[in-house]
């Protein structure tokens, strides 16, 4: 495309091209914007290498033309969008790219990519932060992702309201808390679970958890309380029932005097085991596969459609995939109560819809002249901001049964 667009004579005309959803997953309700500062960060260092373009020219990919266009690559537009830890709903403008057609299409594949990404994990990772009811969330999943999508999901799933991350690494680049525990291949490596247990208690102090369930966790837990004594951080389960297992093992630690050592919980949750698990006297949950895999949290579904050339509106016909022609605002409605009613599609060139009181803007600017807006919400805003967004959310919304998108978005023309 761009290097039949630099031969033709239209690779300069202005481009707006959008991100949305044409629908949520199946069965949810709400979608999380995240990865916006990624992003962010991605588009001010997208540049081609000496080495990319030699690979380009030698495998016949683009004319020397194209090469010598990219070689001088650098985003010099506009993006609007909305903020990390925003709502979206189907149709939900969620980013606005503006430049040259050849400047914005080739960056169609790493705005998708993260966008598409770290929204699913936020999403998924909200609804369980819902479900686990205000209790301890440890992300635990980077084993069962690519090692940087498993940096990325500690990010999105701290943004969605986790509590800390296990990945150091994550720790190390975002300054997110970082929280662990050993794991059965230390105990295993001890003659017997007590060596074990007091090698770690000796070396991290009563405050440690340690994972009690190797061979018998009843044992496990006595053992445990012998070593540490009753100031024993927590124990941590990861496998059977572990909603009888929290039962016995609390009575079981007051038994021993151990009133305030905790209780983890970790195997294969997700939203639904841990709102299974909302009864019982668990005091945090380290969540992994769900919360970084597909099966967790299905893709977005995010598109990147060109709107807007030469500030006319196009739009796409084909059947099922059908876009809507122009660049776009949006506003969400509020009740008086602060419970969000709809979402409020509009041209931005056109007229503004009537903004009541309680009513809210959507988007943001982020990149002006290819330079990031100074300002923009930090991580910890961001979680905020989509804790403040769920509090918004009629309470429907926020069950994890199937259900059609909450919060209904109405275009205007």
């Amino acid at each position: 495309m761009l290097a039949s667009a630099l031969r033709d004579g239209t690779a300069e005309r202005r481009c707006v091209f959008e991100v949305f959803a044409r629908h949520l997953p199946d069965g949810r309700r709400y979608g999380v914007v995240a990865g916006t500062e990624r992003l962010i960060r991605a588009l001010e260092n997208f540049r081609f290498t000496e080495a990319e373009l030699d690979r380009l020219g030698k495998s016949g990919v683009v004319d020397d033309n194209t090469l010598r266009w990219l070689a001088d690559y650098r985003f010099r537009g506009d993006v609007d969008g909305y903020p990390e830890g925003e709502l979206y709903f189907p149709g939900s403008p969620i980013l606005a790219v503006e430049g040259t057609f050849a400047e914005a299409v080739v960056l169609e594949t790493i705005t998708l990519s993260i966008l598409n990404h770290d929204s699913a994990i936020a999403s998924a990772a909200a609804r369980m932060v819902s479900a686990a009811n205000g209790r301890r969330m440890i992300e635990m999943g980077s084993r069962r992702a690519h090692e940087e999508a498993g940096v990325a999901s500690a990010r999105a799933a701290y943004l969605a309201g986790f509590t800390a991350t296990s990945n150091l690494e994550a720790g190390r680049r975002y300054g997110i808390p970082t929280a662990g525990t050993s794991a059965h291949a230390f105990v295993l490596l001890h003659d017997d679970e007590e060596a074990a247990f007091r090698s770690q208690v000796t070396t991290l102090g009563r405050q440690t958890t340690l994972l009690v369930d190797t061979y018998d966790i009843t044992a496990g837990i006595e053992r445990a309380v012998r070593v540490a004594g009753p100031e024993l951080g927590a124990v941590r389960i990861d496998s059977g029932d572990l909603g009888v297992l929290a039962r016995q093992a609390r009575e079981q630690l007051d038994t021993l005097g151990a009133r305030n050592t905790k209780i983890v919980v970790s195997g294969d949750l997700d939203e639904f085991a841990i709102a299974a698990l909302r009864a019982e006297p668990v005091d945090a949950y380290g969540v992994g596969t769900a919360v970084v895999t597909g099966s967790g949290a299905p893709t977005a579904g995010m598109v990147y459609k060109l709107v807007e050339v030469d500030e006319r509106p196009v739009a796409k016909r084909s059947s099922h995939k059908e876009s809507k022609g122009g660049r776009k605002a949006a506003l969400r409605r509020h009740k008086p109560t602060g419970t969000a009613i709809e979402e409020v599609v509009y041209r931005a060139a056109g007229p503004r819809p009537e903004r009541g009181e309680h009513d809210r803007d959507l988007q943001i600017p982020l990149i002006r002249g290819g330079q990031r807006v100074s300002g923009l919400p930090t991580l910890e805003e961001s979680r905020e901001r989509l804790r403040r967004g769920l509090v918004s959310v009629p309470w429907e919304g926020l069950k994890l049964s199937h259900g059609e998108p909450v919060i209904p978005t109405v275009f205007i023309t």
